[in-house]
């Protein structure tokens, strides 16, 4: 669709014709549009632009798909964005004037400090225990784990997660109803694929989740139908009142991003659902480890393995660069999705696999668990306590667990205090970004305390502190 957008000030009087069509969806066309109007001229340097509301109005979008744009745009340094005066296109050189080049091509530059959610510290990955275990590995390796990857992945990483996960999450599982994935994303395309060839047209999402997964489902043929989420997790008992769902994705541990475990009255509710309807539960357990205030909860596959399937993944106990998830699946699932991941789908690397499960079976990923989850519980303390101390009126929301925090914000200050936070350096993510549909809900802030490095988290934590609203 092709939008017009009639600006003042610097500019005044021009009318932009925006193309909102191309790959990507909107808001990358937004992205595009809005870049090609400041390169070309059209846009001249120091030309304020609309608030996020207003040109959300203007265009017919969603009010944060302008606000993720324009915060896009500032990290690229083509916007400013300063508190109290707004998002303006940034100086730059004039015509003529010569153009520095760099010796290298130029990349996106890179916040200095990075506090968006659900990313784990990756400086803090294990080296010396992954090289002893990768050493050990290679050496007991069979010349057969040179060759192709068995699509559920190998032998001794399912065997190990099994007993891992059952030890650890209460997890009910078989070694042959193990698949390896290459990441969390590649499990959840490859379930969407049987079940849409199975005649599954819709699935059952909490409203507020990643953007990213919901297009995955979106891509596969399967629309989603979003649960209301409150203190006490998803509102599962909607489930009832949709005619025809038979297949719902929870994070019932600690629900993405908000932070509430499911009740357990939800959590019967919804495995009862499951058994009496033929339903399926995709259970994504991407933090379970980390629970800081109480043993961590057990996962909902335990209760109905026949109904459930059980989303696991190293991303955030090791690093996501491994690219090394699985999926716990019914019987009668696994053949299906075996089938599908033979068809084309890539595997991870069978060293990686091989030097994981020896990881797992030495002892050394238990260990390295607990040293990340009393990192991580430090880091959220004195979350809480500088916030108690510097910005009483902010409120910390969600059970402690995971690896990011919310911050509920007052009325009408996200999209400014994520604007401020990209002036100071600082990579922030509201709230209202990972909300499904046009609903409104409480602002806030999601902050991944467990993003930064250690020796960057407090100068991180004082950049949150200057950026938050007055109370």
């Amino acid at each position: 669709m092709e939008k017009t957008w009639a600006i003042s000030g610097a500019g005044a009087g021009a009318d932009l014709h925006l193309d909102l069509t191309g790959p990507g969806g909107v808001r990358a066309s937004l992205i595009r549009a809005l870049r090609d109007a400041v390169r070309t001229g059209r846009l001249a340097p120091g030309t304020r632009l609309p608030a996020s509301r207003t040109l959300a109005a203007d265009l017919g979008l969603a009010r944060n798909t302008v606000a993720d744009a324009y915060g896009e745009l500032v990290a690229e340094g083509w916007l400013t964005a300063r508190q109290g005066s707004g998002t303006r296109v940034a100086p730059r050189a004039a015509p003529g004037a010569p153009e520095r080049r760099s010796p290298v091509p130029r990349t996106r530059p890179r916040p200095v400090y990075d506090l968006r959610g659900g990313t784990a510290d990756v400086s803090a990955f294990p080296r010396a225990a992954w090289l002893t275990a990768a050493r050990r590995a290679l050496a007991a390796a069979p010349a057969e784990a040179f060759g192709h990857v068995d699509e559920r992945g190998r032998v001794e990483l399912r065997t190990a997660l099994a007993d891992y996960l059952s030890r650890a999450r209460g997890v009910r599982a078989d070694p042959e109803r193990i698949v390896v994935c290459a990441g969390f994303t590649q499990g959840l395309a490859l379930l969407s694929r049987v079940l849409r060839e199975r005649g599954t047209r819709e699935l059952g999402v909490e409203a507020y989740g990643l953007w990213f997964h919901h297009e995955a489902l979106d891509r596969h043929g399967l629309r989603t139908s979003p649960l209301t989420v409150d203190e006490s997790g998803a509102r599962v008992e909607e489930l009832e009142r949709r005619k025809g769902l038979r297949a719902v994705m929870l994070t019932p541990a600690h629900q993405f991003p908000t932070g509430v475990p499911l009740h357990p009255d939800r959590r019967a509710a919804v495995v009862d659902w499951a058994v009496r309807t033929g339903g399926l539960i995709l259970e994504d357990d991407y933090d379970g480890e980390f629970r800081y205030d109480r043993q961590p909860v057990g996962c909902l596959q335990g209760l109905a393995p026949e109904h459930a399937v059980y989303f696991g993944t190293a991303s955030k106990s090791l690093a996501p660069g491994l690219r090394l998830a699985w999926m716990v699946l019914p019987e009668h699932l696994v053949g299906d999705v075996v089938r599908l991941k033979r068809a084309g789908e890539w595997s991870s690397g069978a060293l990686d696999q091989l030097t994981l499960a020896e990881l797992i079976t030495s002892g050394a990923y238990d260990r390295h668990v607990r040293a990340m989850r009393l990192s991580y519980r430090r880091r959220r303390d004195q979350l809480v306590d500088a916030l108690a101390a510097h910005a009483p009126h902010i409120r910390v929301t969600g059970i402690a667990a995971g690896l990011h925090a919310v911050l509920s914000l007052p009325p009408g200050t996200e999209q400014d205090t994520v604007r401020a936070g990209a002036w100071e350096g600082l990579a922030l993510e509201g709230l209202s970004r990972f909300r499904q549909g046009p609903t409104a809900g409480e602002e806030g802030l999601v902050v991944g305390y467990a993003t930064p490095p250690s020796h960057a988290f407090e100068g991180a934590l004082s950049a949150l502190l200057r950026v938050l609203p007055a109370g």
